[in-house]
């Protein structure tokens, strides 16, 4: 076993520290140290958290892990943050905020950018977060960037989404036509003591009636106020309710193993367009790639030829 492996399955921070670092630079042995710590994965809840900009999901965070650990759990948290597209890095915004956990053994933290995942959740930070499973950490908290139309996949790593909304917030409808009503599993009204608090819930009320009154789970609808650390029991007594509905219902073991059968595909479908990459920068497929150039072919044809000597083993035509 490599014996970064070893470190992260012994509970070293310093171990899985070390393998996110390998995991989001793409050093060599990530895909070993991955496979090594997968079978000791699955124990931890996995709880994304996601909703409108300016909605206090960092502070929502920074309060749910002072919770969690009166409750002597131990928590990792992976807070995504948006990645220029002109430096490649990221803010890192969310560690700032969460400086009060940052000498607390029982916490892990890393900030990770989206690295022009359109989803708002890079390949690397489902790869982190089966780290910190390994690590032994009883609950993963997922900090999506904020939802948008793209910003949806937080839902295909998390066991309970949870979408935060505020008042004054904006135009609900249009948050919903975003999407975030299907991804929910559990909506927080986060800075509840504003004004508008009880508007907000019964416009979401009203669109849960709409689109999931006949659903088999109804997202509850949960108020805190985050910087008072108001409501938190409230919220985890809904966590665990869904847990438990999952489980009872047997929908907690075929989203994994969906999730599971998606992720091979999408392993795949990665490592085949860096195979190519590979092969356009060693020259492979010019002659196909300088036919588009000169017009003398379109983009589609050129495509399939490519596709059809990738899985013929790269020969010529005619050889």
């Amino acid at each position: 076993m490599h014996d970064i492996a070893k470190r992260i399955l012994q509970g070293e921070v310093r171990g899985a520290a070390r393998a996110i670092t390998c995991i989001e630079n793409d050093y060599p042995e990530r895909t070993q140290i991955l496979r090594e710590i997968f079978p000791y994965t699955g124990r931890a809840k996995r709880i994304g958290i996601t909703g409108t900009p300016g909605a206090g999901k960092s502070s929502l965070v920074d309060a749910l892990i002072g919770f969690l650990r009166e409750q002597d759990l131990k928590v990792g948290v992976a807070a995504v943050d948006p990645t220029s597209p002109f430096t490649g890095g990221a803010l890192l915004g969310d560690r700032v905020r969460m400086q009060n956990h940052a000498l607390d053994s029982g916490v892990f933290i890393r900030s990770m950018g989206t690295r022009g995942s359109l989803g708002g959740l890079s390949r690397k930070t489902k790869d982190a977060v089966r780290v910190m499973d390994a690590f032994g950490c009883d609950v993963v908290l997922i900090e999506t960037v904020g939802v948008g139309q793209s910003e949806l996949d937080v839902m295909n790593i998390a066991d309970t989404t949870i979408v935060v909304l505020t008042p004054g917030g904006g135009d609900t409808v249009q948050a919903f036509k975003a999407g975030i009503m299907e991804i929910a599993d559990l909506f927080v009204i986060n800075k509840a003591d504003l004004p508008g608090a009880d508007k907000l819930q019964t416009e979401v009320e009203q669109m849960l009636d709409l689109a999931k009154h006949d659903a088999a789970w109804r997202p509850p609808i949960v108020r805190t106020v985050s910087t008072r650390r108001l409501g938190l029991e409230q919220l985890w007594e809904q966590v665990e309710r869904h847990h438990a509905y999952l489980q009872a219902s047997g929908e907690w073991g075929l989203r994994r193993s969906r999730r599971l059968q998606e992720e091979v595909l999408e392993i795949v479908s990665q490592r085949m367009q860096q195979v190519v990459r590979e092969r356009l920068a060693a020259g492979s497929y010019a002659d196909q790639l300088a036919a588009v150039a000169a017009g003398e072919a379109d983009p589609y044809s050129a495509a399939e030829e490519i596709v059809r000597r990738l899985f013929a083993g790269d020969r010529e035509p005619g050889k």
